[in-house]
């Protein structure tokens, strides 16, 4: 593949007029759907049916997509145990076991390992919903900044 190619592929995988989105679209695009299903002190789960506009070129849900899941119902865990901010991230992996497809439920159980004063620790396990069968899991680490008092 030549470098022309790369780049307009790059560039135009989404095309949209100008900066004009809504404010934070990222998270919005990734998780309508998303359902909320249990909060306890340390755990969250979720239930979402795999919409059609995260699926990547090989029709399932895209790798990019569950990263920022990780990331965002990963964090929310970290408020079920009382911190006032969820910090920013300092690692994400996730490891792909097998593929979610469009319109197919799926349950995400966010669990938080560890929430110290600095570091938090977060693991995401994606279940097919009609089998119970884990298709990705995620580890998060993320560092607690407190917010700066220098106004």
């Amino acid at each position: 593949m030549d470098k022309e190619t790369v780049k307009e592929y790059l560039e135009n995988s989404a095309n949209i007029d100008g900066d004009e989105l809504p404010l934070r679209f990222f998270e919005r695009l990734i998780m309508h759907g998303l359902r909320v299903d249990l909060i306890e002190i340390g755990r969250v789960i979720c239930t979402f049916k795999v919409p059609p506009r995260l699926l990547n070129g090989s029709n399932y849900l895209h790798g990019g997509a569950t990263a920022t899941l990780v990331d965002l119902v990963g964090s929310a865990a970290v408020y079920t145990v009382g911190a006032p901010f969820t910090g920013v991230s300092v690692e994400i992996n996730v490891t792909f076991m097998d593929a979610a497809y469009a319109d197919e439920e799926i349950e995400i159980e966010a669990r938080a390992l560890l929430v110290g004063k600095a570091v938090a620790v977060l693991s995401v396990e994606f279940r097919k919903k009609n089998t119970g069968k884990i298709f990705a899991q995620g580890r998060h680490t993320k560092h607690l900044s407190r917010p700066s008092k220098i106004v």
